[in-house]
């Protein structure tokens, strides 16, 4: 099977609310939900993709030739590269009844350590979710990292206790979930957390735990105040609110504030190829999010479907990295790119 089979095939069972677009650029779905789009217009999800575009790679042959290494260690983990899959929930309502959520993640996390990376996994308002991701992640020794939604402190407090049994490496709260209309519905409701409600969660965790949705400066230094190990500079792809920078504007301001902190920094938002990892890691990032092209990856070729979207990846980050005179992830710096 090759990678655009796997998209033709993804098409054919995904009831047209995800299109398996040749490259997802937010603009086929847009405002549509259920589906992959925004509860809004959907520029945001647009403009993630379109900034990452205006970031060039300066070529450099003129250096070594060997391969570039690409792996990572991060979190006491060592990885095959510097990206991991995003979370996704409701599977069966937004992109199609092949699977549930269940089905979908037992897919993605084997494939994903299978294959040298790791799957962040998603949660929802059906409690066996998480109890089915948690067993996912613990099947495959801890490679996985549980993505809590920022539901009241007494949920919380359940889902970590299935969060430490998975074994996993890290754990992370999508605080951005709180724009999400679903999670105002909950009573007690759910939503935006406080620091010190991070704080708590964060001693709960009993693993590196890391604050995604943050997309300020103030955002980050909030999260490092509440002793997140890492944060992932994320607008929820776009989905949760109008109007918003793209995580490519807002990301070397958030490094800069970080430097020398000890914090890990992922993001995500409409990175999209090996390319965009690279332009990500010059900014100083340590690693990215990929979540939306892997959705059609496994409707369309369940394990194998991620493995040649991992693959197709990894070898045009290498592939960059050779070109741009990078022998290794510590090698890429922001000479390394010009912003347009």
């Amino acid at each position: 099977m090759t990678y655009p089979e796997v998209l033709t095939n993804a098409r054919e069972v995904m009831g047209g609310k995800c299109k398996a677009c040749p490259v997802c650029n937010g603009k086929a779905c847009s405002n549509h939900i259920p589906g992959p789009g925004a509860k809004g217009v959907g520029d945001t999800a647009i403009r993630n993709y379109d900034k990452w575009q205006d970031i060039r790679v300066n070529m450099d042959t003129i250096c070594e030739s060997d391969a570039p290494d690409t792996g990572l260690e991060i979190f006491g983990k060592q990885f095959a590269y510097p990206f991991f899959v995003g979370p996704v929930g409701a599977v069966t309502q937004h992109y199609g009844d092949k699977y549930d959520d269940m089905a979908y993640n037992n897919i993605m996390v084997k494939a994903c350590a299978d294959n040298g990376i790791a799957a962040f996994t998603g949660d929802g308002l059906n409690a066996e979710v998480m109890k089915g991701a948690c067993k996912a992640i613990g099947a495959c020794e801890g490679v996985g990292v549980p993505t809590v939604k920022p539901w009241n402190m007494d949920t919380i407090r359940e889902k970590m206790e299935l969060v430490k049994e998975s074994g996993c490496f890290a754990v992370a709260m999508d605080i951005d979930a709180a724009g999400l209309p679903f999670l105002k519905g909950m009573n007690p409701p759910a939503g935006s957390k406080t620091v010190e409600q991070l704080k708590e969660i964060a001693q709960m965790a009993g693993v590196p735990f890391i604050v995604k949705g943050v997309m300020t400066v103030k955002g980050a230094l909030k999260a490092k105040e509440a002793g997140a190990a890492g944060i992932v500079v994320s607008n929820h792809g776009g989905r949760v609110l109008d109007q918003c920078p793209a995580t490519a504007e807002v990301l070397a301001d958030i490094v800069d504030a970080l430097k020398g902190s000890g914090m890990k920094i992922f993001v995500d938002g409409g990175i999209r190829s090996g390319v965009d990892v690279f332009k990500a890691l010059a900014i100083g990032a340590d690693a990215v999010i990929i979540c939306r092209p892997f959705v059609p990856a496994v409707y369309g070729g369940a394990e194998e479907g991620v493995k040649l979207l991992i693959d197709k990846i990894g070898g045009e980050l290498a592939d960059t990295m050779a070109m741009c005179g990078a022998k290794d992830l510590a090698s890429i710096d922001r000479d390394m790119i010009t912003v347009f």
